[in-house]
């Protein structure tokens, strides 16, 4: 289901409008705190990105958020923050940006005034315009490219998953497409997507009752509408699992894979499939399936782990950013990183594991522990006035606020509930597979030849248990035909 279905459900967070704009606005006061925080979501994101223009939203966006404006340079901004010990966040996906602070209250008219100043007077400089253009395509030939196995993964998953589709390229663009890109299209982009309608304002924490509405009416300089919003495209149908080798030299292979589901957080099956996915490898959490059986019984990695949306790390937390939602999402597993002699055992085992939670359901003491977990885990998401506030606003796009939900579900969701939904949105039958790292020519000719793919132990000792389980899993159906397996070198990804 679509987010046209959020008018179907009520949000805990209503967003306020004025009668003199469209703008939305979400306030969180908590008069005590000596801290606020502002969040301008404008949704715009790659999935806007001009054909052959890929990376023109993230660079907008960077030229707003991490540039200069009329009245100062980019330097004379960052001498600006600097008294005031605060920085301007700028980070987005496939359907928003965010642009985001917190300061002291003692700080905040000089803040907000800076931050509207960046939004509404871009300077839109050369010099700005050649750095971030220059920054982007770093981050994709030389971070992404060269040294970030584990997004790398990512992204090319996406770009099987969502092939042919708005949400198939990375949000930074590709080589191709930042080339292409002018200042002439920044602007143009800005005017076109950058307006009232697109923008929602969120203010929490101990600012004065006054603020948020004499901020957000300074938005109104912005043109009330723009560009219409096209529909999504459908993602297009996947038959059978295929597989994406990619060739770089690594010590291990970071491994992803996903298929695309008809669930966001506007969905009822949303929270059932929430739990599932946490019984299987909650974010950075030891407790889940994959933990276990992959790293605590066998040694295979550091890190196993499920989700049925898409995540995006907030810095070094174990917890998803907020603000980054979207109209489709998708079920994934991420397996960190990997020998590359057993490769080929962890794809099998972690398929393994998701078919036996579709084909038996997930095992009563299971759900109770993973309930028990979810209840107080989820309080943690929005665990100061930023989270909290990002929440809300996430609650105001998808229509239902997803820490409420899950609070308000959990005490008497049952496992036949957490079955059904998983059964009725979760396959394995049409994975994409992505392995990045050495190794993967052997791996592509093992998997085509239907050749069983052992675990390699470095220690002995290894269970009797556990060493019957492996010879089943050796050999557990990956059904993979030969036309569905592909090598290419990292440094060919992304190129357009």
């Amino acid at each position: 289901m679509s987010l046209s279905a959020a008018a179907l459900s009520v949000p805990s967070q209503v967003a306020e409008t004025s009668p003199a704009h469209p703008i939305r606005m979400i306030r969180l006061p908590s008069p005590a705190s000596p801290l606020v925080t502002v969040r301008l979501l404008f949704q715009v994101g790659a999935a806007d990105d001009l054909p052959g223009k890929e990376g023109l939203a993230h660079l907008t966006a960077a030229m707003l958020g991490e540039a200069g404006t009329l009245k100062r340079t980019w330097s004379e901004v960052l001498d600006a923050l600097y008294p005031m010990a605060a920085e301007i966040h700028v980070y987005g996906d496939k359907d928003a940006f965010v642009f985001t602070s917190t300061v002291h209250r003692d700080n905040l008219d000089a803040f907000a005034t800076l931050l509207a100043e960046q939004i509404l007077t871009p300077r839109f400089s050369t010099e700005d315009f050649t750095r971030l253009k220059q920054d982007a395509l770093d981050g994709l030939t030389k971070t992404l490219r060269g040294n970030d196995d584990e997004n790398l993964g990512k992204q090319a998953l996406a770009t099987v998953m969502y092939a042919r589709h708005p949400y198939g390229h990375p949000t930074l663009g590709t080589v191709a497409g930042l080339a292409a890109i002018t200042l002439d299209d920044v602007k143009d982009f800005y005017a076109r997507h950058f307006t009232q309608d697109r923008l929602m304002v969120g203010v929490a924490g101990g600012y004065p009752e006054s603020f948020p509405d004499a901020y957000a009416a300074r938005f109104a300089a912005l043109p009330a509408q723009g560009q219409p919003r096209p529909q999504l495209a459908p993602v297009p149908a996947r038959k059978g699992m295929e597989l994406l080798l990619v060739e770089k030299s690594a010590l291990g292979n970071a491994i992803s894979m996903g298929v695309p589901i008809d669930v966001t957080r506007s969905d009822a099956d949303f929270c059932p499939l929430a739990l599932a996915a946490s019984y299987l490898g909650e974010h950075r959490t030891f407790t889940g399936v994959l933990m276990i059986s992959m790293r605590q019984k066998r040694g295979l990695n550091y890190g196993d782990y499920a989700y049925v949306e898409n995540f995006i790390q907030d810095g070094w937390t174990t917890f998803p950013l907020p603000n980054i939602p979207r109209r489709r999402q998708h079920f994934e597993i991420w397996l960190r990183p990997v020998p590359p002699k057993s490769a080929g055992f962890a794809i099998r085992q972690a398929i393994y594991e998701t078919d036996k939670l579709i084909r038996e359901g997930i095992p009563a003491a299971g759900f109770e522990a993973t309930r028990t977990f979810l209840s107080n885990y989820v309080n943690l998401w929005a665990q100061d006035g930023s989270r909290r506030l990002g929440y809300a606003m996430d609650a105001v796009i998808y229509g239902r606020d997803i820490i409420a939900d899950l609070l308000a579900r959990l005490p008497t969701m049952t496992k036949d509930e957490v079955d059904r939904a998983v059964r009725k949105h979760l396959s394995t039958k049409d994975l994409a597979i992505v392995v990045v790292g050495d190794g993967v020519r052997e791996l592509a000719a093992a998997v085509s030849s239907g050749a069983a793919t052992p675990i390699v132990y470095d220690t002995r000792d290894t269970p009797a248990e556990v060493l019957a389980e492996d010879k089943h899993i050796e050999s557990y159906p990956l059904p993979v035909a030969k036309a569905q397996i592909r090598i290419v070198s990292a440094a060919g990804l992304f190129e357009k």
